[in-house]
Formats: structure tokens, sequence, C-alpha cells
């Protein structure tokens, strides 16, 4: 696989990443994207990485964290290859980006929140290695 790996610094990289996040966030509006990311980088160190063959095929939200009783971590929020483009190995590409990125970085851990509807990524995720370490609990206020 000849593909390279970017993190989006430009607004113009950012807003290329908008359809395919979309696909995941459909709630995401492309008037607002640009704002919110940059909000986001600025207040919780939110960044994109996108893996580019030929054109954009798949898009990682991540960021770098620390919990007290764990450590520092690499979280991914959002990772999404394009409808079009899957099982053709670009998540997985992307995933071990991210995994050497936390590496690089100096984390102890590589951690994601997934719905618990997204059957098809949980194998995924389980299939690389990943444990189901914790629940997650929210209330809508």
């Amino acid at each position: 696989m000849t593909v390279r790996i970017q993190v989006a610094q430009s607004s113009n990289e950012i807003a290329a990443c908008h359809p395919i996040i979309r696909e995941l966030r459909p709630h995401l509006q492309e008037k607002d994207f640009l704002n919110t990311i940059n909000r986001l980088s600025q207040t919780t160190g939110f960044r994109i990485a996108y893996l580019i063959d030929e054109d954009i095929k798949a898009v990682a939200g991540y960021r770098i964290s620390e919990w007290l009783h764990s450590g520092k971590y690499l979280e991914i929020e959002d990772l999404v290859t394009r409808q079009t483009e899957r099982s053709k190995g670009y998540g997985d590409h992307l995933f071990n980006w991210l995994a050497a990125e936390a590496k690089r970085e100096g984390c102890r851990q590589l951690r994601l929140v997934s719905g618990v509807k997204r059957t098809d990524a949980h194998r995924f995720y389980f299939r690389k290695g990943m444990l189901h370490e914790a629940n997650y609990f929210s209330i809508d206020l």
C-alpha cells in the first residue's frame, strides 16, 4: 500500500476531512466544522490525521491526555474510512499509525470509546488487540 498519513494543519486540510468524518458524525455541518476543530484543538489538543491514497480515504480525530490512575494515553475519538473504501486496509493502516504516534508521544495506552451498537467497529478493535476495559456511562442534561 503506497499511502501517506498526515496531521491536518491548514484550514484546507481540515475542511477536506469533513466529508469523511461526517459519515460517522452526520450532525457536523460543514459551516461549523472548521471552527469546532480549531476550538477543540486549542482547548483539548484535538488533532486530525488523514490517510491519502490518491485522495483522502480515512480520517482519525485524536488527542493526547493523561489520567491519574493510568498515566498518559492517546485517545481516538473518531476513526472512519470512506464508505466506498472500506475493507481495503485503510482503517488498519491508520490505526497502526495512531498506535505508533502514541508510542512517539510517550503514551502508555491507546484508547477509544465506541458506541454500543457499532458491532462491526468492535470486531475491528478486538482484531487489533484492544481490550474491553471499562464501561462508559452518560446522562443527558
